[in-house]
């Protein structure tokens, strides 16, 4: 399994990020790569959520589900569909982080663990003379870089600036 986690500190309550966080569809705005998000549910586990993606010259369209939420602190997912991947969003409360004049801090943490060995090539259309393992390649970076996007977006969404954020950005364990 491959991993890529990212967190930061964010100046808003944890509930208010919780909400924030739940609001799946709105991620699209975030993702250079995602072009809609689509959503069958109210955010409870069981939501399940179509992610259509372009990349290159591939189009796919990743189906995830809600599997568990724990409010105010967690929202889990994993996809349901052509890769064994997974995740969640943490928020945690981390006062001592705002700085003077600001009521309150959050800690939130975006984590993903998928196997890229679990696609295969029956569930992505390739162009001719392209393999999946190229892609597979290609795509592992733009994962990390995605991610900690998606991270500072939302953190600019919900304090209404764009600010320098501070990254903590860690994968493993084959390194992408």
């Amino acid at each position: 399994m491959d991993e890529v986690e990212v967190s930061t500190v964010v100046y808003a309550p944890p509930e208010e990020m919780y909400e924030f966080l739940l609001d799946f569809p709105g991620y699209a705005r975030y993702s250079e790569y995602i072009e809609r998000v689509t959503q069958d549910g109210d955010g409870t586990p069981g939501t399940r959520y179509d992610l259509v993606f372009s990349w290159w010259k591939l189009t796919y369209t990743a189906r995830s589900e809600v599997t568990g939420v724990e409010r105010p602190e967690r929202i889990d997912w994993r996809i349901v569909k052509d890769i064994d991947a997974d995740g969640y969003w943490k928020v945690e409360s981390v006062p001592e982080k705002a700085p003077d004049g600001v009521e309150a801090a959050s800690r939130i943490v975006f984590h993903i663990d998928f196997d890229p060995s679990s696609v295969s090539e029956s569930s992505v259309d390739l162009p001719r003379f392209v393999s999946l393992d190229w892609v597979i390649e290609k795509v592992k970076p733009l994962i990390r870089k995605e991610a900690g996007r998606i991270v500072e977006r939302v953190v600019a969404d919900i304090e209404g600036t764009r600010r320098d954020v501070d990254l903590n950005i860690r994968t493993g364990p084959d390194s992408l």
